[in-house]
């Protein structure tokens, strides 16, 4: 038996934002996947992992990443790839949501940052709104930018199942980056590599033995 389902939210209840750098790289000429190269080097002490935990501000992820992406062979300012953040709102997995949560507790950890219009990293203020919507529905949410800690360390899917009062093993945890799922699953969680709102629907159907679509 399951008793929470705990997940992402950028690329799970949205579109995810490696369509929107794959566009910006394209427009820019970048080599492909770039920004996620950047990204992955260094990960737990670069630009992005400082932002994400709140250790530096604006201003100086916008430098940070502008060294680090020149350090690459291609500059590009940190303020530019935070505009990429805001993905489309997917209606079926909000349904899903509200469907589990009529049944089991509900968790979100989410790696962000302090920028846009809210914990969701909206460009707009109708976007904002929705996402603060959505954030409404779960018992409980982790912010990396308001926690200091981000993801993938173990510690931070222990504070939700604790603040959910749930063990890992009776739990299922979602996102789209297999880095972020390998901990949860090392801690007993059942895991959804979140490709589309339609394949995580079904892998979650059949984990939880409920129907979550409308």
């Amino acid at each position: 038996m399951i008793d929470a389902v705990i997940w992402d939210f950028g690329g799970v209840f949205t579109t995810s934002p490696f369509e929107a750098f794959a566009r910006f790289e394209k427009e820019k000429g970048l080599p492909e996947n770039f920004i996620r190269t950047i990204n992955s080097q260094n990960y737990e002490t670069n630009a992005w992992a400082l932002f994400e935990q709140n250790a530096i501000d604006m201003d100086a992820f916008d430098e940070k990443f502008a060294q680090e992406s020149k350090a690459l062979g291609h500059e590009v300012r940190g303020r530019d790839v935070i505009a990429l953040l805001s993905g489309d709102v997917r209606p079926a997995m909000v349904e899903a949501l509200r469907r589990c949560k009529a049944r089991v507790k509900v968790g979100c950890i989410t790696n962000n940052v302090a920028a846009g219009e809210g914990a969701g990293m909206a460009q707009t203020h109708a976007k904002a709104q929705a996402v603060q919507e959505i954030f409404a529905l779960f018992d409980h949410v982790i912010e990396s930018s308001k926690a200091g800690v981000r993801k993938p360390d173990p510690k931070i899917y222990l504070m939700s199942c604790e603040a959910l009062g749930v063990s890992p093993d009776k739990a299922v945890y979602l996102d789209d980056l297999g880095i972020n799922l390998k901990p949860a699953k090392a801690l007993g969680m059942q895991t959804i590599k979140v490709t589309g709102a339609e394949q995580a629907i079904s892998e979650l159907e059949a984990i939880t033995g409920f129907e979550l679509s409308a």
